[in-house]
C-alpha cells in the first residue's frame, strides 16, 4: 500500500502575520531587521506586510515538486529556466518571492510560471503579487491540491488545466507530490509521463 505524505507528516501550520498600511520605507527596515533570521519570508504589496514562517514540510514539499517538474521538462525536451525563489520587485508596489518560478523558451525578466506552497492558507496579496508583476500562470499548492490561475484580461482565472504546460496531467503530478517517499514519487511520476 502506498503511503501518502498526508498520512507520513503531520503537516504543522505556518505561522503568517499580516500588517496593513505600510510604506515600502517602513517595509524596507523591517525586511533589513530579518535579514540573518532563517526559516522567514517578507512579501510586500500596495501597503501590506506578510511575515511567513517557512518549515521543513513546505521546503520538502517545494523541493520534490521541483524535482519532478525537471523530470517532465527533460521528458517532454522543453527549454526551461528555472528561478528558484528570487525577488520579483516593482519598487514601492511589491516584492514577493515564489517558491519555484520557470521561464519557458527563453529567460525572461518576469517568470512564465511561479508556484507557492501553501500550508496555511489566508493571505489576502495571494493573487495581486503575481498580477502587479504580470506573471501569467501561478500554481498554489495547498491543502494536499493543485490550483492554477492564468491571467487574463488583467484578472486571474482559475482553470484546470495549465495554459504553458496542457499536457501535463496535475492529478498524476500533485499524486506523487503527496507520496511519503521521494523515490517512490519520482519513479511514479516518470512511469506516468512515459505512457
Amino acid at each position: 500500500m502506498t503511503q501518502t505524505l498526508k498520512n507520513a507528516v503531520n503537516l504543522p501550520e505556518e505561522q503568517r502575520f499580516f500588517r496593513r498600511g505600510l510604506s515600502w520605507e517602513q517595509f524596507k527596515a523591517i525586511q533589513a531587521s530579518f535579514e540573518n533570521v532563517a526559516g522567514v519570508r517578507l512579501f510586500y504589496c500596495e501597503g501590506i506586510l506578510e511575515i511567513v514562517s517557512i518549515g521543513k514540510p513546505h521546503e520538502a514539499i517545494k523541493c520534490l515538486t521541483g524535482l519532478l517538474l525537471g523530470q517532465y521538462f527533460l521528458e517532454q525536451g522543453i527549454e526551461f529556466f528555472p528561478s528558484g525563489s528570487f525577488s520579483q520587485v516593482i519598487p514601492e508596489i511589491v516584492e514577493y518571492q515564489g517558491d519555484l518560478s520557470y521561464c519557458f523558451g527563453t529567460d525572461k525578466s518576469v517568470p512564465d510560471l511561479c508556484i507557492e506552497v501553501v500550508i496555511t492558507s489566508g493571505s489576502p496579496i495571494k493573487l495581486q503579487k503575481y498580477k502587479l508583476m504580470g506573471v501569467p500562470e501561478v500554481w498554489f499548492w495547498e491543502d494536499g491540491t493543485i490550483e492554477v490561475y492564468c491571467l487574463r484580461e488583467q484578472e486571474y482565472e482559475k482553470v484546470v488545466t495549465s495554459q504553458l504546460l496542457p499536457e501535463l496531467d496535475l492529478s498524476l503530478l500533485n499524486r506523487c507530490i503527496l507520496l511519503s517517499s521521494p523515490l517512490e514519487a519520482l519513479r511514479e511520476f516518470r512511469q506516468g509521463i512515459q505512457q
